[in-house]
C-alpha cells in the first residue's frame, strides 16, 4: 500500500511539473507574440489543450503555442493579427450585391468606378461623417449610399431631405463634409422607409455598415487604405 502511496504521489507531481511547464512555455509564447502586453497569469482551462491567460486586465484564451487567440469572443490568429470571426461574419452575413435595392440609393462615382461598395449611412452617425473623410482617399470606386435614418427622428428628417434635394451627391457631401444642413423640403417620394424595413430584415443594426462587391458585409468605420485592400480584394 505505501509503494502505490509513494507512485501515486510521484504520478502527481510529474502531472503538476508538466502543467507548470506547459503553462510557462504558454507564457512565453505568449510574451514573445505580445511584447507589449504584460501575462499576469496563465492557467489551464476546462477544454483540453487550452489555457486561460490573463492580461492587460483581460482574459484571453489560446493554445500552447498561442497560434490563435479567442479574445472578448473572437478568434484571432496570433501571427498575422487577422480577427477570424470578423473574417466569417463576413462571409455568414453576406448579402449578394445583386439583391440590394440599388435604384433606392444614390451613386457616388470616383475615378473609373471600377471598383464598387454599397453603404447603409446615417446623417447624424459621427463614424459615418469619419468614414467619409477616409473616402476621400479611395479612387476608381463606385459608392452606392443607402439613406438609413436610425439613430433619431432628426436623423430622419435630413435623409429625406437630402434624397428630395435637386443634387444628392452635393447635398450629402455638404453636409457630411462641411457640416451644411441640407435644405430641401422632404415632402417628396422616398424610399427612406423602405430602406430602414430592408436592413432590418437584413439584420442591419448600425452605421456605417457596407456591403462589398462579393456581398460580404463590414460593419463599422474603415481606414481607407483598409478599404482599398477589401476593394482591390473583390472586385
Amino acid at each position: 500500500m505505501k509503494r502505490w502511496f509513494v507512485l501515486l504521489c510521484v504520478a502527481a507531481a510529474a502531472v503538476g511539473g508538466a502543467a507548470r511547464a506547459n503553462e510557462a512555455e504558454v507564457r512565453k509564447n505568449m510574451q514573445a507574440r505580445y511584447p507589449g502586453i504584460p501575462v499576469e497569469s496563465v492557467s489551464r482551462s476546462p477544454l483540453p489543450g487550452i489555457y486561460e491567460v490573463f492580461a492587460n486586465g483581460v482574459i484571453i484564451y489560446t493554445d500552447e503555442k498561442v497560434n490563435y487567440v479567442i479574445a472578448e469572443g473572437r478568434l484571432v490568429d496570433a501571427k498575422t493579427r487577422t480577427d477570424l470571426t470578423a473574417q466569417r461574419l463576413r462571409k455568414l452575413q453576406a448579402i449578394p450585391f445583386d439583391s440590394l435595392p440599388l435604384n433606392q440609393a444614390f451613386k457616388m462615382v470616383r475615378g473609373n468606378g471600377k471598383r464598387k461598395v454599397a453603404y447603409f449611412a446615417d446623417p447624424n452617425c459621427g463614424y459615418c461623417k469619419k468614414f467619409e473623410q477616409e473616402l476621400m482617399n479611395v479612387a476608381d470606386v463606385t459608392i452606392h449610399v443607402f439613406l438609413f435614418p436610425i439613430l433619431s427622428a432628426d436623423s430622419h428628417e435630413k435623409a429625406r431631405s437630402i434624397w428630395c434635394s435637386k443634387d444628392r451627391v452635393k447635398a450629402w457631401n455638404d453636409w457630411m463634409l462641411k457640416a451644411v444642413a441640407p435644405s430641401a423640403p422632404g415632402n417628396c417620394d422616398t424610399p427612406v422607409d423602405k430602406l430602414v424595413q430592408f436592413g432590418q430584415q437584413k439584420g442591419i443594426s448600425g452605421t456605417p455598415t457596407l456591403i462589398l462587391a462579393d456581398g460580404s458585409r463590414v460593419p463599422g468605420m474603415l481606414p481607407a487604405a483598409e478599404l482599398n485592400k477589401l476593394l482591390d480584394a473583390t472586385k
